[in-house]
């Protein structure tokens, strides 16, 4: 830490993004999801931490819980907002320089009763786990903290271990295809889930008409997110082939593959790489939520399978924009959204594995348990006895559903349930 900081010149900075003099809070589009989740947490001390891929909606998910709270009463001088990506605090790099200027906020401010801290993009300030685990344990003072991060990793190791018990998490996706049209102001239909699976679901993005511009914001934040959250944090020497494998995992989304095949690929394309370094790199995509892994799950043995697995995104303008034309392979991208749909209701998801069988989507969530199959149209019977036939087989009665993009929903055949895709429900 910088000890000559002029911390005043900070704090006169903090005014503008806080709301202390009864400034209106800007919080964008009302996403109503995320918002109900986490009020049945508000009032109590549990540290609330929203993680998610950079530009998902984080920031403003804070400002309309900063909202929601001095509706309800809270004073704005007992709210601390704090976002460490705003260039005038780049150099509050450290626990120290932003313990120092709550102090500074409390001490000129004068809150009474709880304070409300929302640290957005902590992860970006060295040694933030010191601080939130002191605020969170000082017994003198009465606050309630609410994290932002971009990094899966944020609560692992020492961390989880110091506050065990004591925070809560909640993944943050960017805007689901309902949220998409309503933004949109578009029925949810065939026509309108065609455009969603062709621009997802950036909320930024949705401000975008034009092509090229879309084209631009999705490589600036592809390489973003690739530069600055994996190549800088992780010291990665060659972002050249980790550039490449986020590539490819666009390209493959929903299909099999191991580490070792990678690893083959690149080697046969005159790309050297190894186990390790492929292992490493997919590691700090996931970190970065730019793709998520599902495992295999063997049905009859009860477990999970090593070797291959699927990767999917976390958003397909990644796939449109910055990879491979939207006409290329269509029933991957409605898989990815159903995926995506699934991940975002809390389900965890695995690949089933029946014998010579594969179950594209295993849910499980406590006790509930259900299976999916994904095709683009049942076109014809044997597509038709592909995808139904596949979940016949298995011998328990959780519910199992096919999911199409088929213009009307063919009912129930022997208790599995078809559902279109613009109608899909969990």
């Amino acid at each position: 830490m910088n000890k000559n900081l002029d911390m005043s010149e900070y704090f006169n900075e903090l005014r503008k993004y806080n709301f202390w003099s009864g400034e209106a809070v800007r919080v964008g589009f009302r996403r109503e999801f995320y918002p109900s989740k986490i009020d049945g947490y508000i009032g109590n001390s549990l540290i609330k931490v929203l993680v998610g891929q950079r530009r998902a909606g984080k920031s403003y998910l804070l400002r309309q819980i900063i909202e929601k709270l001095i509706i309800s009463g809270v004073s704005p001088v007992n709210i601390f907002y704090f976002n460490k990506e705003m260039i005038e605090f780049e150099e509050i790099d450290d626990f120290q320089a932003l313990h120092r200027l709550i102090l500074d906020y409390r001490s000129i401010m004068q809150p009474s009763g709880r304070v409300f801290l929302f640290l957005d993009e902590i992860q970006l300030v060295d040694g933030w786990e010191k601080l939130v685990n002191s605020y969170s344990q000082d017994y003198t003072e009465e606050y309630e903290i609410f994290l932002t991060g971009s990094n899966s990793v944020m609560f692992s190791g020492e961390l989880a271990t110091l506050l065990s018990g004591r925070y809560v998490t909640f993944e943050v996706f960017p805007f689901s295809f309902a949220e998409y049209c309503h933004f949109r102001k578009e029925e949810i239909s065939k026509l309108s889930l065609i455009k969603y699976l062709k621009t997802g679901g950036l909320p930024e993005l949705l401000h975008l008409d034009d092509e090229e511009m879309r084209f631009h914001y999705t490589s600036s934040l592809r390489d973003t997110i690739l530069l600055k959250d994996i190549v800088q944090r992780y010291n990665i020497k060659d972002a050249w082939l980790l550039e490449n494998l986020f590539k490819f995992i666009s390209l493959n989304i929903g299909n099999l593959f191991s580490v070792n095949a990678i690893v083959n690929y690149f080697n046969s394309h005159k790309i050297k790489t190894n186990h390790e370094t492929i292992l490493n790199y997919l590691a700090y995509l996931k970190q970065s939520y730019l793709v998520h892994e599902v495992e295999r799950f063997n049905l009859k043995a009860k477990e999970t399978l090593s070797g291959a697995k699927k990767f999917y995104l976390n958003d397909l303008a990644f796939r449109n924009y910055a990879s491979v034309r939207f006409e290329f392979g269509l029933a991957q991208n409605l898989e990815n959204f159903i995926f995506l749909c699934c991940r975002s209701s809390g389900y965890k998801v695995y690949v089933g594995n029946l014998k010579d069988k594969e179950i594209d989507f295993v849910l499980e969530k406590g006790t509930e348990k259900k299976y999916l199959q994904v095709a683009w149209m049942l076109t014809d019977e044997s597509v038709i006895e592909r995808e139904f036939g596949n979940l016949e087989k298995i011998s328990d009665q959780y519910p199992k559903s096919v999911i199409s993009m088929d213009d009307l929903s063919f009912g129930n055949r022997n208790g599995i349930n078809h559902q279109v895709a613009w109608d899909f429900n969990l």
